[in-house]
């Protein structure tokens, strides 16, 4: 049920994204308490964005899980999501946002049914 989608202009080597997505796998399922059985990565790079009005690398990162995400919560995973993104995509952690949802049980789907 947890959800962590990176868009970002930047690009890495194939071998690179696979590595990364585990990383952040594990990172939110240990955030959010959630086995990471359930948690689900997605990476899309090469967007088109622009930040600040430059072109300059930057990301986009959506967090997604069912139930209330607490403030020190997001607070350590925008910290901790933005140190792996700068390492690993060389972006600088002002050039990444975060947003963080939460959703009813009833709004997420899985499995034929909801949670």
């Amino acid at each position: 049920m947890p959800l962590i989608k990176v868009q970002t202009s930047a690009t890495i080597a194939d071998a690179s994204i696979e590595p990364l997505l585990k990383q952040l796998s594990a990172s939110l399922a240990k955030h959010t308490g959630k086995p990471e059985s359930y948690v689900m990565t997605a990476y899309e790079s090469g967007v088109k964005m622009t930040f600040g009005g430059t072109a300059d690398p930057t990301c986009y990162v959506e967090i997604k899980s069912v139930g209330a995400m607490t403030p020190a919560q997001t607070k350590a995973m925008s910290q901790d999501f933005c140190q792996q993104i700068q390492q690993t995509l060389n972006i600088p952690t002002n050039r990444t946002y975060i947003e963080f949802a939460d959703a009813k049980g009833s709004m997420w789907g899985w499995n034929g049914t909801t949670f």
